[in-house]
Formats: structure tokens, sequence, C-alpha cells
């Protein structure tokens, strides 16, 4: 029978090759997806940005939920450099750029993003944000108005839902999950459940060909990045209570596009209100289309760029 102290000696190798394992990961994920933006320091961390395009209105994009500035650069970014000033970034903690402490609110990552893009050339640029990224987007334009044009949540948050956080991120965000059970991922999730999860944020569509590699789903397994967003998915909540009273007070164009098969961020919570709630919100359904329509309703997307640009009046 083991003694206490063999145990002991057990856990703490397994713990220690976990470690060992989890940064190898981290490290092939820093080889296969580097950096293809520039670094910009705000308050003394980096934000990584990309910028495409040299002519036209500038607008910005932010991601969502254990994303990265590669979920836009498959396809719609390239696009949208034709006739913009494209702004990518990694929002704090996420991709290349570097957290913010506690992993930081809704107007702390909005203040952030603004100020390196502010940085770059981009005064008052449209913002696109997706997913929590929209959440972010809103926080933007009520708490720093004059420093934007319009606004587009994209599959965006906006609202309180009464689901609560879930299991998944209750465990990880607790001190031991984010202790123990994130190097555990880190280390141990096959690919296979990765490109199975992938699936579901596309369905009921298919992801398109080429996004994982492209994507890099390593970067989002590696543990200062899990460690953020399970802060902030814990937190959204509460900060969605808090925040979106405030939505009414925006007062700059808003373009809201959301799929109504969206089983992730429903329709009927957040898009519907929001455009019910706020007189300068402009509702695009599209119809059969799930939580991505950033890839699979890409000229969609596109014309209500326009449309918010119009309204703007920054072309």
């Amino acid at each position: 029978m083991p003694t206490l102290s063999t145990t002991a000696l057990a856990l703490l190798g397994f713990t220690g090759a976990t470690q060992v394992l989890a940064a190898r990961r981290e490290a092939r994920a820093a080889r296969f997806t580097p950096p293809t933006g520039q670094d910009v320091e705000v308050h003394g961390r980096r934000l990584h940005v990309e910028e495409l395009g040299e002519t036209g209105p500038d607008l910005v994009l932010i991601h969502g939920s254990s994303g990265n500035i590669r979920d836009f650069t498959l396809r719609l970014a390239p696009e949208l450099a034709r006739r913009y000033r494209v702004f990518v970034v990694d929002r704090p903690g996420f991709g290349w750029s570097d957290p913010l402490p506690g992993g930081g609110t809704l107007v702390e990552q909005a203040a952030a993003i603004q100020a390196a893009v502010a940085a770059l050339g981009a005064q008052r640029p449209l913002v696109l944000g997706h997913s929590y990224g929209g959440a972010v987007a809103l926080a933007w334009a009520a708490t720093r108005p004059g420093t934007l044009a319009g606004v587009l949540p994209l599959s965006g948050v906006a609202y309180p839902w009464d689901t609560g956080l879930g299991a998944f991120y209750a465990v990880l965000s607790h001190p031991l999950g984010l202790a123990l059970a994130i190097p555990l991922l880190t280390a141990f999730t096959p690919t296979p459940v990765i490109r199975t999860e992938i699936g579901k944020v596309f369905r009921p569509q298919p992801a398109p060909k080429g996004y994982v590699d492209h994507f890099g789903p390593d970067l989002t397994l590696r543990r200062r990045q899990m460690r953020t967003n399970a802060r902030q998915r814990r937190a959204l909540l509460a900060e969605v209570e808090a925040l979106s009273p405030r939505w009414r007070d925006i007062a700059v164009p808003i373009e809201v596009v959301h799929g109504t098969a969206d089983d992730i961020v429903p329709i009927e919570i957040h898009a519907e209100r929001l455009a019910a709630e706020l007189p300068g919100a402009r509702l695009t359904r599209l119809p059969g289309i799930g939580h991505a329509p950033h890839h699979t309703a890409i000229p969609e997307v596109i014309a209500a760029i326009d449309r918010l640009a119009i309204r703007a009046d920054v072309n």
C-alpha cells in the first residue's frame, strides 16, 4: 500500500510533468502561430494589433471569448481592407497581447483597445465586436463618447441572461481550477476535441476550410489565455447587468447583425432587445445563420459595415 509520502511524490511528479507538457504545447503555438502585427504599448502593457489596408475609414475589429485576431484575418479583414483601414486587435490577455490585472473588465479592455488604435492614428473609428467583443464595443461606445464614430455588435452579448455561468467555466474560474484544471487542459486536450468544440461555434454551418489551422487553437489553450478567459467569463454577467442600462446613452449609430440560429448568444435576448430599446440601433437578422456570420455571411456583414459608415458619415 503506498505511503503518504509516496503518493505525494507521485502527485508532485505528475504535476511537474503536466506543466512541462503544457509549456511544450505553448512553445509549439509560438512557433506555428507567431505574431502577425505590431505591439503597441498602453500603460506599460503590450497590445498586439494588425493593420490592414491603407485608405478608407478606420475600422476596429474585436474578437470574442477564446479568440484572437486570426478569427478575422482568414477572410473578413482582408476583404474589408480593400476600402477600409482595418485594425484587428488581440484583446488584453489573448493572442499576443499582455493581460490586464484580474482579466480586465469590459470598460478596461475598451479603454486599452481605444488607446492602442488611437496611437496608430485611428481617432474616431467604426468598431465591430463579435460575441464577447460585442459587449466590449458597446462598453467603448457608452463610456468613451467622442472616440468612435459607430458601433456594430456582431452576434454580440448585450444583456443579462438567465442560464448562469455553466459548469465548465464555474470550475475553470475557481482558484483551484485556475491552478490545476487549466494546466491539465493545456497539456492533454487532444486535437480532435478542439476541432469538435470549434465546430460548435459555427453550427449549423460548418467551419470554413482551413479555419482551424489558420486560427491556431493552441494559442487558445495557453495557460495565461485560458485563465484570462475564465476570469472574464465569470465576471461577464454581472458586468453586463451593470452596464446595459448605459446602452441608452450611446449617441453614435448602431448596426446590429445577428444570426437567427445562434444558440450561443441568442438573438432574442441580445440583438432584438438592443434594437427595440435603442432608437439609433438597426437590426439585420440573418436567417438560419449561427454564431459566426463573419465567416458564414461575409457579404451581409460587409454590407452592414458599409451602412454604418454611411450613417456615421465617415466615407
